[in-house]
Formats: structure tokens, sequence, C-alpha cells
């Protein structure tokens, strides 16, 4: 094994290992929903402002982090940034009113702002494409176990210690990941590719060049409709099966860390595998199949909503489908993403399309689902001609608004197959960027790469 083989191994590992903590730090707030909403007397509509507060400082602030990524040093960008977050975390745990923990909240959401643009432009620079959708599954398998272990982390500590002490406790790993990240080898950008990358490029001219590829506005449509719904089901599942199937903090948290997190692992695997193979035979290969397991995964989440009261298992087998179905969707897209966008533009890309997943996606995803959880929990009280807001309407309002799940899924797969129908075009225009010809001299008919 060379010593670039191994460098880019280790890195992998450290940027593996920071995206785990990433969204576990992210997830431990929505495993333990119910007693920090009982604590602070916070209604769905509230507890999905929280999340929204999130969200909008971390697509904010990736803009500009993104930019950084794309000239600067990204391990120290990714040190400083785990290193932030992580003592926000903790931060977390101290909360004694809302406002206090919105304020510890935008603090993590600063600093995981740093994660995405800088990870995935070192991966695009470690790994050639042929090699890319497997090394970014790796990656991204930091999503469904880091969902995982903070469902269950989550659930242990708060049967045993209460819900500040998981606060706590995250913050630990992520401090000596972030010693981890100082110690990566920067690669060499553009290093992977077969024409070399050039010298970074003014911003004006950056986005301009970046918001020129069409096959990035299909993406970013996938991607505010896919957060909407993976934030969706990630804050309000663990409450659904709360107030819904009758279960109990930890018991709800366990299955959440499966359906939502652990079923992931397969879809990730199956995305690296097969997207690298398609894409070795058709330049649109990881598009389609992303759009085609989002298709399936639409039933599968709209059919574990149809489980009556108490059929928690077949709810969890069918909501761990739906995972394992839209988990695809990482390990292709982000891949197809670095097709089309040339390395000293990646981070810049990647910003931009997290501030649009984010703002629109993301932040609207919990906001609204939890006024439309209030709101049919009140409609459902007027209809039993009640005037006091009793557990089963709050159960019945929140069941009826996740229906908005599926809906969304149907068309982030619509917008996935538009992204298939332009990726060929824009793959050939990136290489010949690369090889330093005028794009008016293109060719109109391109040849899959």
């Amino acid at each position: 094994m060379t010593d670039q083989q191994k460098n880019a191994r280790f890195a992998l590992a450290v940027l593996f290992g920071i995206n785990l903590m990433n969204f576990f730090d992210r997830q431990i707030p929505g495993a333990l929903s119910e007693p920090i909403l009982r604590e602070f007397a916070m209604n769905d509509a509230q507890w999905g402002a929280v999340n929204t507060v999130f969200t909008l400082m971390y697509a904010a602030v990736g803009i500009p982090l993104g930019r950084l990524s794309d000239s600067k040093s990204r391990k120290h960008i990714l040190g400083f940034g785990v290193t932030f977050w992580s003592l926000f975390t903790a931060v977390s745990g101290l909360a004694w009113s809302k406002a206090s923990l919105v304020f510890a909240r935008i603090g993590v959401g600063l600093g995981e702002a740093a994660c995405a643009p800088a990870s995935q432009s070192m991966i695009g620079d470690l790994y050639p494409p042929e090699r890319r959708a497997r090394a970014m599954s790796l990656f991204m398998l930091g999503l469904p176990l880091g969902l995982f272990f903070a469902y269950r982390f989550a659930g242990f500590v708060y049967a045993h210690w209460g819900w500040r002490a998981a606060f706590f406790l995250a913050c630990i790993p992520g401090l000596a990941l972030a010693v981890c990240a100082f110690m990566m080898k920067e690669p060499l950008r553009g290093t992977t590719e077969a024409q070399a990358a050039a010298a970074p490029i003014p911003t004006r001219q950056a986005f301009k060049r970046v918001l020129s590829i069409k096959t990035l506005w299909w993406i970013v449509a996938s991607g505010l409709l896919f957060n909407f719904n993976s934030y969706s089901a990630n804050t309000f599942q663990t409450s659904f099966l709360v107030r819904f199937h009758g279960l109990n903090v930890p018991d709800a948290a366990t299955i959440s860390s499966y359906s939502l997190g652990l079923a992931g692992v397969l879809g990730l695997f199956i995305g690296g595998v097969l997207g690298d193979r398609f894409r070795a035979t058709r330049s649109n290969g990881r598009l389609l199949l992303a759009a085609c397991t989002m298709s399936l995964a639409a039933p599968c989440v709209f059919f574990a909503l149809q489980q009556p009261k108490g059929s928690t298992f077949a709810f969890g087998v069918l909501m761990a489908m739906f995972s394992a179905m839209t988990y695809v969707y990482y390990a292709t897209v982000y891949s197809a993403l670095q097709d089309v966008v040339e390395p000293r533009l990646r981070a810049t890309a990647v910003a931009i399309y997290f501030f649009a997943q984010y703002v629109f996606g993301a932040s609207f995803g919990t906001t609204i689902t939890g006024a439309l959880s209030d709101h049919f929990a009140h409609n459902a009280m007027l209809e039993a001609g009640a005037s006091a807001m009793a557990p089963a309407f709050v159960a019945s309002g929140l069941h009826t608004a996740m229906y908005v799940i599926p809906i969304l899924t149907v068309l982030c797969a619509a917008s996935l197959f538009g992204a298939a129908g332009m990726v060929s075009k824009d793959m050939e225009r990136m290489q010949r960027r690369l090889r330093g010809e005028d794009d008016s001299a293109a060719p109109a008919v391109v040849v899959p790469a």
C-alpha cells in the first residue's frame, strides 16, 4: 500500500467519524423531544421552530465556509468546526429556557456547517471518479450510524441520568475527532482528475459558473424535498411512537434507532456499489438509481403510517424499508454532484446545495410538519366537541401531519429523473473546462464518461 493510499484511508476514516458525530449531536434533541417539550412547555410548532433556527444558521454559514474550503486548509476548517459544535452540544445540556436552548443549537449549527463542504471537497481529491461513490457511501455511513447511536445512547442515558446528561457526554468524542482532523494530510485539489485543477477563481465568477450547471438545479430541488422529509421524520417519529402507539421514550428511541438509523447502512452499501457500477455503463446511472429507489420509498412510508395503533413492529419494518431506499440518495447524488462540478468549485457547489437543502427543506420540514400537527390536533378537538386538548387529539394531529412525507418523496423522485436527463451534458462540459476549452465551441451531442 502506497503512502497516498494510507493517507486517503486515514483521512476517510477521520471524515467518517466527524460525519457520524455531526449527525449524532444533531439528532439527540429529536431522540429526547418528549421530555424536552414537557420541561419547557413547548408545542410541536415551537419545537419545529427550534430546529428551523438550527438549520437556517447551518445553511447561512455554510456558504462562506464553502468558499473558504475551496482556497484554505480544509483540515483546519474541520478541526475548528468540530471543536466548536462539540462544546455547544455540551452547552445544550445547560439550557434553562427556550431561548437558551435556541442559543445552544445555533452554536451547534455554526460548527456543523464546516463539515459537508470541506469533507466532500477532500473526498473528491482523495478518490478518483470511478471509486468516488463507494468512498462517499463510507463517509455518509456516519449519517445512519450517527442516528442509530444517537437514539440508542439518548434513550439509555435518559432512563438513567435524564436528558441533560446525554448532551454533556456527547461532547467528548467530538473533541477527540477534532485532534484527528488536524493530523490529516491535505490533498492537492484536482489530483484525482484526468486534468489538473486550475487556480481558484473570484467569488462572483465562482457562483455564476456553479449556478450555470443545469443538473445542479435539479439536484437542489431533490435535496430540499429530501431534507424536508428527513428532518420531519427524524424530529417527530419518536414523538409519534410515544403519542400514537403508546410507547415510552426509551422504547420509541430504540425503534427509531433501527428504522431511521441502522437501516440506512444497507441503502448506503447498495448506493455505493451499484452507483459506481451503473456509472461505468451510463453517465446518468447514479441518478437513475436514486430516482428509482426514491420511487419505491414513497409507498413504504405511506403504508407505515397506515398501521393501526400498537402495530409498532410493522411500522418499524416499513420505516426501515423507507430509510434503506432513501439512503441510496447520499451515495449516488452526492457523487453525481462532483461529476458535474470542477474540483476548484466543489466546496462552493456543496455549500450552495446545502444552503437550499436546509433553508427550503430541513427548516420548512420541521416547522410545517409541527404547525400541521398542531392544526390537525385542534381540528380533532373541535370535531369531538371538546373544549380542552387531550392526548388523543395531539396524537391524531401528528399522525395526519406526517402524511406529507410520502407526497414529497414522490416529488423528490421526479426531480432526480429530471437530473438524470441533464447530467451527461454537464459532465462533458466539466471535462472541457478542465481541458481549458471554450464552452461555446462545444459539440451539441455529448458522450457519457
